[in-house]
């Protein structure tokens, strides 16, 4: 158990480095949009990236 998760932890660093390191200036310019929003807008965003998530992991299954 311990080891799928580091390993999904390792996966998602992997894929979070991607945008940062192809291309800088547009994950610059998303991260200026992404202070703008309200608390309510980004909790939405991450309420639906969790659910995203977690049906992914019920199909895989």
């Amino acid at each position: 158990m311990s080891e799928t998760l580091l390993t999904a932890f390792a996966l998602m660093l992997v894929l979070e480095g991607v945008v940062p390191f192809v291309a800088p200036t547009a994950w610059r310019e998303a991260f200026r949009r992404l202070i703008q929003l309200s608390d309510g807008q980004i909790r939405f965003i991450g309420l639906s990236t969790m659910l995203v998530g977690l049906i992914f992991l019920m199909v895989l299954n």
